[in-house]
């Protein structure tokens, strides 16, 4: 039994080779210790900034906007047609001259006015004094202006406005030239008799 005994211890005296994966237990902190070596892609950060860096390289288009601005130079080429508008207005000079006679506000004017009776048409004559408008040759009137005649007829005042570029007009023909001071003769409205009466301009 005695001699039985130290093998329990033996086998006592090999509970510390038991331990032994004990201490091996720092070898498996080794992992942990490789952590730093998977922060390495996050040092790469920097490296994905580079595109950031070629934004500028993108401005350059915006550089060239102002080659963009060279057919706006270009504009005065197209108004030249514009400085030929005055030979346009010789036409219109002669088309008025062979309509209309020379006139200014006093003078005792007749209108041949065109008009149009189912397929006929006829030619009425208006006259009267003009109180406001005048023509010249020198000097031709817009497409848009007027002037105005008055007449009296059986006691009461008639106007009609004809505008010079209106296709209704055959003719006009100036009577007598009246002597008058003013531009426009509306006083005349207000007036009958021989108070209406416009003298004659030699």
């Amino acid at each position: 039994m005695n001699k039985e005994e130290p093998k329990s211890e033996e086998s006592v005296a090999e509970t510390p080779k038991e331990e032994e994966p004990v201490a091996e237990a720092p070898k498996e902190e080794e992992p942990v210790a490789e952590a730093p070596k998977e922060e390495e892609p996050v040092a790469e950060a920097p490296k994905e900034e580079e595109p950031v860096a070629e934004a500028p390289k993108e401005e350059e288009p915006v550089a060239e906007s102002p080659k963009e601005e060279e057919p706006v130079a270009e504009s005065p080429k197209e108004e030249e047609p514009v400085a030929e508008s005055p030979k346009e207005e010789e036409p219109v000079v002669d088309y008025l001259s062979n309509k209309l006679d020379e006139f200014r506000p006093g003078d005792t004017v007749v209108v041949n006015i065109k008009i149009k009776e189912g397929d006929r048409e006829r030619i009425q004559a208006f006259q009267g004094n003009v109180i406001k408008g005048r023509f010249n040759k020198l000097s031709p009137p817009s497409v848009e202006s007027t002037f105005t005649v008055r007449r009296i007829s059986s006691g009461i005042g008639v106007e009609r406005i004809f505008p010079y570029f209106s296709s209704i007009i055959d003719s006009l023909k100036v009577t007598r030239k009246g002597k008058v001071r003013q531009g426009k003769l509306y006083y005349l409205r207000g007036r009958t008799g021989k108070s209406a009466r416009i003298k004659e301009r030699r």
